[in-house]
């Protein structure tokens, strides 16, 4: 039997140059931290960002390099300052894996905005891997009655359209626009629907019409038909932005109605030209927000188990790590990939 003490070996799949295939990699994560807990990955999300990651696009990755920041697993150890957690509990760890706990940001809570946030994949390795480990505040405890094969997801997408309904205050009398019908935003039009809300989806494509009524939509809308949305000008009052593609911003803004929000989720490519004027005689907002806190993961999982809310995913083996993620780069996931890291 070894020993429970001993730093182990952690193993996973790393890109070891940009664009490079994922190779088997093992590495030494040094000892466990007193607030850190140890989890035993059994799914792992593949995500946009874990593409992102291994081309370098954003010049952070540092290789070798272990992706994945959408695990499921349960707690193998934890450290000696480690607070409500026990070993063998199942968990959540998503964009990020620690904050400081001490900036002004974490003591009110909003852990997510902390400056020193550490996310879980930059200048770290990532959760395509056997262990994982993370700040005890940020490992989630996932309510029974959620399928933990089907859940990571809701630990970066998930939580990334479910913190706006919070941080700005959504009511179910709300009309609410959903632009892009992703990974992001098939979430976001199940979230809305259950949370009461009349809700538009907007899409490049309308052949996902039938889809996207099925997911949540009450109306479809195409994004890029200037004369569909002037037919619905001033009608929402909120506009939850998921896609990455430059649209026609003067136009969708145009679809708010008195106090209207556009709040950006997704990251779109070019400048957003905004004439000040068009926001002022109305009093809209244009506004941005990243993934959740803890507590607002929380939050998300107990609303996802009342409703059985879960992502539409496909799976993989972790073993076939490599042709997920040529799924995911094809565009034709449909609409989140799981790895199984049993398989």
């Amino acid at each position: 039997m070894s020993n429970p003490t001993q730093t182990p070996s952690f193993s996973g799949w790393a890109a070891t140059a940009p664009g490079a295939p994922l190779q088997r990699h093992s590495y030494d994560p040094g000892p466990l931290a007193a607030d850190e807990v140890q989890v035993v990955v059994e799914y792992c999300g593949v995500c946009h960002s874990d593409q992102s990651m291994i081309d370098n696009e954003w010049g952070l990755t540092q290789y070798p390099f272990i992706p994945g920041h959408e695990v499921v697993g349960r707690i193998e150890q934890v450290g000696d300052r480690v607070k409500g957690l026990q070993v063998g509990q199942r968990v959540g760890i998503g964009w990020y894996k620690g904050s400081c706990m001490h900036c002004a940001p974490c003591r009110e809570g909003s852990h997510n905005l902390c400056g020193s946030a550490r996310p879980t994949i930059i200048g770290s390795n990532g959760g395509f891997a056997d262990r994982l480990r993370a700040h005890w505040a940020w490992a989630i405890p996932l309510p029974d009655g959620l399928d933990p094969a089907l859940v990571g997801p809701l630990f970066c997408a998930g939580s990334t359209v479910f913190n706006p309904l919070l941080s700005f205050g959504v009511k179910p009398t709300d009309r609410v626009g959903v632009v892009g019908i992703g990974g992001l935003g098939h979430l976001a039009l199940k979230f809305l629907n259950a949370w009461g809300c009349e809700v538009t989806a907007f899409t490049s494509s309308l052949n996902k019409q039938d889809e996207a009524r099925r997911l949540g939509a009450h109306k479809v809308v195409a994004s890029t038909d200037s004369r569909a949305l002037k037919g619905i000008a001033g009608t929402l009052d909120f506009l939850l932005v998921t896609a990455n593609a430059d649209l026609d911003w003067t136009a969708m803004i145009g679809t708010l109605g008195t106090r209207g929000r556009v709040n950006f989720v997704g990251v779109v490519p070019g400048a957003i030209p905004v004439h000040v004027f068009n926001l002022m005689l109305q009093q809209k907002s244009l506004s941005a927000s990243p993934v959740g806190s803890p507590a607002a993961m929380a939050k998300m999982l107990e609303f996802c188990a009342r409703h059985q809310i879960v992502p539409q995913v496909e799976q993989f083996a972790m073993s076939q790590v490599n042709a997920a993620i040529d799924h995911l780069r094809s565009g034709k996931a449909r609409y989140r990939v799981v790895l199984d890291a049993s398989r």
